[in-house]
């Protein structure tokens, strides 16, 4: 992946371009000054390199001031690369920072869409895009150095070279004076919650919460002056860049993620694009692209001076770069590179791509009307959102691809499944299509922001859709596909934040299992469409970095305390926790690097991205894949079979898992005995030639560790005193009774065991219930053995 940059033959604008912005219908403004006066060389030339913050900034302030009264706001369109003169601004006036007003979920910036900008005679102001000064406030001493509005945008955050860092509404009110230090405050940006801000003092950063009673994060970041920060709002990572000429990323508590090595020159400028995926980073004629954790995609060099600042557009597909020789840099992200099975898709211009078979070399050359924003491929589908339609290929044919046109503004995610896709778009939200272009659902909770969903927050099975709440991390929605409704009548809570959700793809939609990660690190399985799933969540791992279940069985692969581990059979968790830590096999890590990350998991290939980015493969068996699909196929003599030709004890365990909970005793009984596990042969021996097949059912039940599930196959079956005898063998005596007493039998018994029960352990009767019905009832056990001895009779007839 690359930037393809583009620089006119004649520049834009005759001096030092200050900053640009672009707007949702590909505008880009920018703000140029002409110099009419001696010329001064911008930071971050060599002339300046090693040069201190302070006098940095006087030399660009100076640079500022010394400009001529021909202050010109500059339009381009991106389809002409046309300019027009929108406006100038007013005499005395430099502009430092705009910043555009953040789109709403109505999918405009605002009714006449402004901006803010930020200039060097302490004002900052609100400006239409037709150029027209709405505001001009008085804000800070001396210039006024950046700004940012809020993601919401109800709150604009000011920082100058007076060292204040004020907050204002919308309407240009001051809020607050947050933080007033003693040196000049660079770069500002918010959480993506509004509730914070981000800013830089000298070497430091600093995360100051709204809250007055909040503690301020703060932590030494750089070696040098740090000259800019931005803080995602999707992947919640923070990106800064300084005179140590060194970029950075850091997660929301300070905590280092990346350091580059130093580059030639101070790093002048740092930007996210809005979708998280990447960032870019700006310096003397230099242009990087970057992943988001921070290893380089490419490095261009332009011959521009410095790139003073840097703006990706809505889509995420093109940036602009203000450039200190008086260009405008624009950039598309090229190069791009999906693979899938023994297809290569390469993005080689922003509406061209070329799909490659490298098993019989094929290739296909795909043209597209428009700019192409996402693409995704898998389960034998590739789909392609362009900025206005959805083309929908199957991977045996390039020829003929399914077209529908789009009416958001922008897809930020497509997920894929073997039978459906989802399109995840900033302002209609959530769409689920079939592949022939059918619109399914549309599931949606109150209060969904879909402009910043992360793509390890949200998952997509056959039937099923899971998404975090954007207003609490520790809840997610689950919802049924083809419905859009949500299963659960409210969202589940775990007890942390969650980090990671995965569901995974094969099965029926009664045993869809949902993987989930939390801050800490833990992994957990749990039944999604259980009556009541957080009930039967199991935690099956720690210290998790990485997850992804198999695309066409339910094996699982991450990556566990420095271990890759594969457990071939995961939901064995739910019928014996010391079964399953037999069906796992793991290796050390070491080999895939620092902090890899699982990005496919197909056939008996698990493919690892580095963290320099290169794709590592490793091997995993191919027979618990050969085995689920014997199974499948209730094909249990194959199943056993193969397990004695593998002579695998996790292979063995796993069928051991299979087969009970698919209730075949005789492979279950087989694949126990082959692990040892005598105490399990011998129960499986002895409930396995039951004459009454519920019994048997509902016993197996039990060995799972279902005993819900148990008491109501024997209920359903007529097997009252069995229901009651299972409670009563569980100690639950409360439930037993009630049953008794609702089938008017058995009350007696359940008397009898509670008795005796109390008498064993030296305890006395406390329940009124009982105590009450221990008065009416006279226990007699020689009547109850005989009505017993009569129910199991009946059972064997």
């Amino acid at each position: 992946m690359r930037f393809k940059v583009t620089l006119d033959k004649k520049r834009k604008h005759d001096d030092l371009v200050s900053c640009v912005g672009w707007t949702v219908g590909d505008d880009l403004f920018s703000c140029r000054t002409n110099n009419k006066g001696p010329r001064m060389e911008p930071c971050g030339t060599p002339e300046a390199t090693g040069l201190q913050s302070e006098k940095m900034l006087s030399m660009a302030t100076r640079c500022l001031r010394s400009l001529s009264d021909d202050q010109t706001l500059l339009k381009t369109s991106y389809k002409t690369r046309e300019s027009v003169v929108v406006g100038k601004l007013p005499q005395g006036v430099y502009p430092t920072e705009l910043d555009w007003y953040p789109v709403n979920m109505s999918g405009r910036q605002t009714s006449s869409e402004l901006f803010a900008l930020a200039t060097t005679d302490g004002k900052f102001h609100i400006v239409t895009k037709n150029g027209r000064f709405e505001k001009s406030i008085e804000s800070h001493s001396g210039a006024v150095i950046t700004l940012k509005w809020s993601l919401q945008g109800n709150s604009l955050v000011t920082a100058g070279e007076d060292g204040q860092v004020k907050i204002w509404s919308r309407s240009g009110m001051l809020r607050s004076t947050l933080a007033q230090v003693g040196s000049p405050v660079y770069s500002v940006s918010w959480d993506p919650d509004g509730e914070s801000v981000l800013y830089a003092i000298q070497k430091q950063l600093v995360i100051k919460p709204l809250s007055p009673s909040s503690k301020p994060v703060q932590w030494k970041a750089h070696d040098g002056t740090i000259m800019k920060v931005d803080w995602n709002a999707v992947n919640n990572l923070i990106v800064s860049g300084g005179e140590d000429r060194k970029y950075k990323v850091w997660d929301a508590y300070g905590r280092a993620i990346y350091s580059s090595q130093p580059h030639h020159y101070p790093i002048m400028a740092v930007a996210w694009a809005p979708n998280g995926q990447f960032f870019a980073v700006g310096a003397f004629n230099t242009l990087r692209l970057c992943d988001k954790s921070g290893w380089s995609h490419s490095l261009e060099k332009p011959e521009t001076g410095s790139l003073y600042s840097i703006n990706w557009s809505h889509d995420s597909t093109l940036v602009a770069a203000a450039c200190g020789n008086g260009h405008v840099l624009i950039g598309s992200v090229v190069d791009e590179r999906l693979e899938w099975g023994n297809i290569v898709v390469t993005l080689i211009e922003e509406n061209v791509m070329i799909v490659e078979n490298v098993v019989n070399g094929t290739k296909d050359q795909l043209d597209f009307r428009d700019r192409i924003v996402k693409m995704s491929i898998g389960c034998n589908h590739f789909v392609v959102a362009t900025s206005s339609q959805c083309l929908i290929y199957n991977t045996k044919s390039w020829s003929s691809p399914l077209i529908f046109d789009l009416k958001g503004l922008t897809t930020n995610l497509i997920l894929i499944a073997q039978k459906v896709f989802a399109l995840v778009d900033s302002v209609l939200g959530i769409t689920i299509y079939s592949y022939d272009g059918r619109v399914l659902s549309s599931p949606k909770y109150s209060g969904m922001r879909t402009d910043i969903v992360n793509e390890n927050l949200i998952t997509l099975s056959n039937d099923t859709l899971v998404i975090q709440d954007n207003r609490d991390n520790r809840a997610f929605h689950v919802f049924d596909v083809g419905t859009g409704r949500e299963i659960t009548e409210k969202p589940l809570y775990h007890s942390q934040e969650v980090t990671h959700l995965v569901l995974d793809q094969a099965g029926d939609s009664a045993e869809r299992s949902l993987a989930v990660v939390d801050k800490n690190n833990d992994l957990f399985i749990l039944p999604i469409r259980n009556t009541n799933p957080l009930s039967k969540i199991k935690k099956i791992g720690a210290m998790v970095t990485t997850l992804k279940w198999h695309d066409k069985t339910n094996m699982l692969a991450a990556i566990q305390d420095g271990r890759f581990t594969v457990w071939y059979y995961p939901h064995a968790v739910y019928i014996d926790a010391n079964l399953l830590q037999k069906c796992l096999v793991y290796k050390d890590a070491g080999e895939f690097g620092r902090s890899p990350q699982i990005a496919s998991f197909l056939g008996h290939h698990c493919t690892m991205r580095t963290s320099n980015g290169a794709l590592v493969s490793t091997a995993v068996s191919p027979y618990p894949i050969i085995l689920q699909n014997y199974v499948h196929k209730s094909s249990w003599s194959d199943a056993v079979r193969l397990c004695r030709f593998v002579k695998d004890p996790a292979l063995w365990a796993s069928l051991a898992a299979i087969a009970t909970a698919a209730r075949d005793l005789e492979t279950a009984e087989i694949a126990y005995a082959a692990i040892n596990e005598a105490d399990k042969v011998e129960y499986i021996s002895a409930i396995k030639d039951s004459v009454n097949r519920n019994v048997t059912t509902s016993e197996m039940a039990m060995f799972c560790k279902q005993p819900g599930q148990a008491e109501g196959i024997l209920l359903q079956s007529g097997l009252t005193y069995r229901a009651i005898q299972l409670n009563i063998d569980l100690f639950k005596w409360k439930r037993a009774l009630d049953l008794a007493i609702k089938h008017q039998t058995h009350v007696d018994t359940v008397l009898a065991y509670r008795q005796q029960y109390l008498k064993d352990f030296g305890l006395e009767e406390k329940d009124g219930t009982f105590l009450q019905y221990n008065k009416e009832i006279k226990v007699d056990w020689p009547t109850i053995q005989n009505k017993i001895q009569l129910e199991l009779e009946n059972e064997r007839k």
